[in-house]
């Protein structure tokens, strides 16, 4: 039996709710969000083994393999197979024009050499690597923004039920959301919903420029994972970090944060 009972991205759980002003306890259900362990695996090689939700695992796949530079934005679609196990799920992708060796010695490197284990980075170096710049940076319209801002929370079903999980959203330069996919985690969002964008068939940067708005801060990550993935500008609802900016600003990533409803800041 699996000791990750989790469908359609949440899992049940029971709680006993207690009151401030002296009311009586009582039970609560409530729907959580999954978070289970998923092993990614590229032509037979365990590339790493993250916490995500089990939902739309195969545009996980592509999503994190652009943003680890295994694939180009525009490889064709992947052949992804997604198996659940007793100790949560794998996910096996066969990536063109990499064998199996080759993608050992990239695994073995990218673990010895780091010194925070399977973080994404084979050595501090990597940190500071230089961005390609993007290639159509096109910059929103605040109302495109709000428009956007205001329909995220429609396209969220798992956010809904839990209250907690991040939302990553492909939209079009007037605001209209394309493509919405949600994980527990930020990374993975972002990943799932830049594969799923790339898998259709869409021109990242080229003919249908697209802006992400993501659900969360904006940490270095999600700008370089915005600047590989190929979107035109990114926008986040909560507030970014100093090396997010810095990065967006090398790439020239329009950049667009704190977005509410009725404001939004943009990186100038």
């Amino acid at each position: 039996m699996s000791r990750h009972p989790v469908t359609g991205g949440t899992a049940p759980a029971r709680f006993t709710e207690h009151f401030a002003d002296g009311r009586p306890a009582r039970p609560l259900d409530r729907s959580l969000p999954g978070e289970v362990p998923v092993a990614l695996e590229y032509n037979g090689v365990t590339w790493a083994v993250m916490m995500a939700t089990p939902e739309d695992l195969g545009d996980y796949a592509r999503g994190f393999a652009i943003g680890e530079g295994l694939i180009a934005r525009d490889a064709p679609p992947l052949s992804v197979d997604v198996a659940r196990i007793d100790d949560g799920w794998i996910v096996r992708a066969q990536l063109p024009g990499c064998d199996a060796e080759t993608m050992a010695t990239r695994v073995r490197r990218r673990i010895g050499d780091s010194s925070c284990g399977l973080c994404g980075m084979d050595t501090l170096a990597e940190v500071a690597r230089p961005l390609p710049p993007v290639a159509v940076p096109m910059r929103p319209e605040p109302a495109a923004i709000f428009r956007a801002g205001a329909m995220l929370r429609e396209h969220q079903p798992i956010g809904r039920a839990t209250g907690a999980a991040h939302a990553a959203a492909i939209c079009t330069m007037d605001g209209a959301i394309a493509c919405v996919r949600e994980d527990v985690g930020r990374h993975n969002a972002f990943d799932k919903a830049i594969g799923a964008w790339t898998a259709a068939g869409a021109a990242p940067g080229g003919a249908t420029p697209r802006f992400a708005m993501l659900s969360a801060r904006c940490s270095f990550e999600l700008v370089e994972k915005a600047v590989r993935g190929g979107l035109s500008a990114l926008v986040t609802i909560s507030a970014p970090t100093s090396m997010a900016v810095e990065r967006a600003r090398d790439a020239g990533l329009p950049l667009f944060v704190l977005a509410r409803g009725d404001s939004v800041l943009e990186l100038t």
